[in-house]
């Protein structure tokens, strides 16, 4: 009988986490869905940034924008949210083709590759005025 206690109170304890990871949105897929997101996402990410262009990566887990002032702000992924980090000359970016990788030198936040499409190149060689050396 008691074993039959413990089991049951193992298996409520699993849907109740269960449940709460749900409520959380953990563990679902989280993607930038359109130009929008990613503008609302730059917005709440530095107050001031006003985004003029933007590509969004093909399959929605980053962004790149650039505000009138000439600042550059990668969106990537984290977990089930994302991060921001405005590149400068210490950005390190490589272009391959349709794909543009982009780190920001800060080891906790990594290296992304976007799939840029025909826009990669120009985004690349934008970057190279920030001193962030991007190559071919």
């Amino acid at each position: 009988m008691g074993q039959l206690f413990q089991i049951g109170g193992s298996v409520i304890a699993i849907l109740a986490l269960a449940f709460a990871c749900a409520r959380l949105g953990l563990g679902k897929d989280v993607r930038i869905a359109s130009e929008a997101e990613a503008m609302r996402l730059a917005r709440e990410a530095l107050c001031g940034f006003e985004p003029v262009d933007l590509v969004l990566d093909r399959a929605g887990i980053g962004a790149l924008l650039r505000d009138a002032q000439g600042r550059v702000m990668l969106l990537r992924r984290h977990g089930a949210h994302f991060a921001a980090r405005l590149l400068d000359n210490h950005a390190d970016a490589r272009l391959d083709r349709n794909f543009l990788t982009l780190g920001t030198g800060e080891a906790r936040f990594g290296q992304i590759t976007l799939d840029l499409g025909e826009k990669a190149q120009s985004w690349a060689s934008s970057l190279r005025h920030l001193g962030g050396g991007a190559s071919a």
